[in-house]
């Protein structure tokens, strides 16, 4: 069994081990204060008797050590070293991590964690179910009080039928373990963890949450930074916001209200414009081609539902279309619904020609084009295609 030096002293970066085992590029110590990773925090990286550890887990009661090429053999006594600076940068961002969910859940308290991740280039916390920035902003503000109180950070070992389990953070159907690890805050947050941290939250510097993601079925990605990174990205999101209240002629304090007047002016216009289009398809007028009516246009709109709403209309009648949106790019679709047309080939050939890309079956085939420019010369290109089949037919 490896002796855990990490979990007697997080701040030790440099020791001396023996190896106990070597099998191809893996090899174990008699002790490591290499973290194997764990509690959502990745494992640490660095060197070990002059070669780079690149992984490290758990292996059974083994701790493991990746060294690809290395020359060691059981019982070589060598000097090993963490990569410090990446693994206080990990300290302190599972740390934070702790402080930022508390804080969050002080706003909150029907938030769970899902899922935690911290490795040098990301750190986000999952949590059940989205949170209003106004909360967020609250809870960065208390988060970062108590960083700047200095509150001290321990960690100590509870059995799980102590009564005052209930006091902690814990999810003790995914604990095997009789004895766990608790970190805590203090006067701030109890948290059941086996990761490592920092003695005070006044190392963490800064905490700052520069975005919100979907995390599909799991929830909300709350991505944070912290230190001088956090600084850094809170002034960068600062001039830009400034920048845009400049551009837009508002006031910083009135910004809130006047995205939400220009959020509701772009919902009522794209109202407007889809019951315009609307009405533009439904007064076409076909051209018959050997007894078949052929319906097309090209439209102001990046609404597909629009297009193939009145595609499928038409289709039902009997007709052929060749619908083509503008918005950010071209949306391209062809339909038939006189068996006479191959609508995957017509499409095909028509995106092969202008580089664009889609697929879909012989009654209906939709893709895109990113050159807005040629609309027209799409639709020319549709309607030649459609005419030959139903020629030819």
């Amino acid at each position: 069994m490896t002796d855990e030096l990490f979990k007697d002293d997080s701040y030790v970066s440099e020791f001396e081990a023996e190896v106990t085992a070597v099998k191809g590029d893996w090899i174990a110590l008699g002790g490591t204060a290499f973290y194997p990773g764990g509690g959502g925090q990745v494992c640490d990286t660095g060197m070990i008797g002059g070669f780079k550890v690149t992984e490290v887990k758990y292996e059974g009661d083994e701790i493991v050590h990746k060294v690809p090429g290395h020359k060691l053999n059981v019982g070589d006594k060598i000097w090993c070293s963490v990569d410090w600076e990446r693994r206080y940068d990990l300290m302190k961002g599972h740390t934070a991590e702790h402080l930022l969910f508390n804080s969050l859940h002080r706003q909150d308290p029907e938030l769970s964690i899902v899922k935690i991740f911290i490795s040098p280039e990301n750190k986000f916390v999952i949590i059940n179910h989205d949170i209003s920035w106004d909360k967020i902003a609250d809870a960065m503000e208390f988060a970062n009080k108590v960083i700047s109180e200095n509150h001290r950070v321990s960690r100590f070992m509870m059995n799980r039928d102590d009564p005052d389990i209930e006091k902690i953070r814990v999810k003790l159907e995914r604990i095997e373990e009789e004895e766990i690890s608790v970190v805590e805050i203090e006067d701030v947050d109890l948290a059941a963890c086996c990761g490592i941290h920092v003695m005070e939250t006044e190392e963490i510097g800064a905490i700052f949450v520069d975005k919100k993601l979907s995390a599909g079925k799991e929830g909300i990605e709350i991505h944070f930074k912290i230190g001088d990174d956090a600084r850094t990205s809170s002034m960068r999101l600062a001039a830009s916001c400034l920048s845009i209240i400049d551009d837009l002629g508002s006031k910083p304090e009135d910004i809130v209200k006047t995205v939400a007047n220009m959020k509701a002016e772009l919902e009522s216009a794209k109202k407007q414009l889809k019951a315009s289009v609307s009405q533009s398809i439904k007064n076409l007028e076909p051209v018959n081609i050997n007894g078949v009516d052929v319906y097309s246009g090209v439209f102001p709109t990046s609404d597909r539902s629009v297009l193939t709403d009145a595609a499928e209309t038409y289709r039902k009648k009997g007709a052929v279309i060749a619908f083509i949106g503008v918005g950010d790019n071209l949306a391209v679709m062809v339909g038939s619904g006189c068996g006479k047309v191959d609508c995957k080939t017509v499409l095909s050939d028509t995106l092969n020609e202008f580089g664009g890309r889609g697929g879909g079956k012989p009654d209906f085939a939709q893709g895109g084009v990113q050159d807005i420019t040629v609309s027209d010369k799409v639709l020319a290109s549709l309607m030649n295609r459609i005419k030959n089949a139903l020629e030819n037919a």
